[in-house]
């Protein structure tokens, strides 16, 4: 039998089950027969996938998404970041799971003193997400602030907020004492240490918290804290990074902004 008793049923039973799964299940299903492949990419499942504000983000694309000739084609689309609302927000899919995944530039978080020159400058960084970063100049009160409201977010998901960024050449100040990191929703809070530049600790044994890796883009990560958005959930979440109490001078930091994602299962 063609793919067994599951690819006997006929097509609009088939899809109807799958688009109850995942996007990688409906990948995985469609490897089981041609009848199954053709259930599983149908319309009608790849658009249970996509989230019911679709269309209402796209509005909001800086460009235009273009003409895709099924709603799988628009789905693997916006698993690549587009901006959105000027250019100073990204909007993507998460691959596996369509949960939604936004990023905040750094125009879009408060970043203390970063309106003065002397302290922070304002740079625009090749092959970024962004136009804008901003570049850490010179302070001692390191504070970086951002907010999202969870309406956007996809319902009944554990979500992670990241600090992107970079380390220029020449960085200082950011190897001890560590930062401290928080993310804040509702009457729920959780905070860590975090090692934006644990390679240079000048200390033996392992950073004293959490540490940065390379992102496939080019770009350092950290996660700052982990939060879980029910199904119909409002307010903000607030997503902080500080290190404000050592005095120690810093320079080098260049940051490209806020992500906010899936965790990773």
């Amino acid at each position: 039998m063609d793919g067994g008793d599951f690819g006997l049923l006929p097509e609009g039973c088939v899809s109807h089950a799958v688009s109850f799964t995942t996007p990688r299940d409906a990948c995985r299903a469609s490897l089981v027969s041609s009848t199954v492949r053709s259930a599983s990419d149908s319309d009608s499942v790849w658009e249970r996938f996509l989230p019911s504000d679709c269309m209402e983000v796209l509005s909001r694309a800086v460009e235009p998404v273009g003409f895709f000739s099924s709603k799988k084609e628009l789905y693997f689309r916006l698993c690549r970041p587009i901006l959105i609302d000027g250019g100073t927000k990204s909007f993507a899919l998460d691959r596996s799971s369509g949960k939604k995944c936004f990023m905040l530039s750094a125009r879009e978080i408060t970043i203390i003193w970063s309106d003065t020159p002397v302290y922070w400058t304002w740079i625009t960084p090749p092959d970024a997400r962004f136009s804008e970063a901003a570049k850490l100049r010179n302070v001692c009160w390191l504070e970086i602030r951002g907010k999202m409201d969870v309406k956007i977010l996809s319902g009944d998901t554990t979500y992670a907020a990241y600090l992107v960024f970079k380390l220029s050449d020449e960085v200082y100040g950011l190897n001890r004492p560590p930062q401290l990191s928080c993310v804040r929703f509702r009457d729920h809070a959780l905070s860590h240490n975090v090692c934006i530049h644990p390679q240079v600790t000048g200390m033996s044994g392992p950073p004293a918290g959490r540490v940065p890796r390379r992102r496939g883009d080019g770009w350092m990560e950290v996660e700052m804290g982990e939060f879980y958005v029910e199904n119909g959930a409002e307010g903000e979440v607030d997503m902080s990074l500080t290190e404000v109490d050592g005095g120690q001078w810093k320079r080098g930091l260049i940051v490209l902004g806020i992500e906010v994602r899936p965790m990773e299962e």
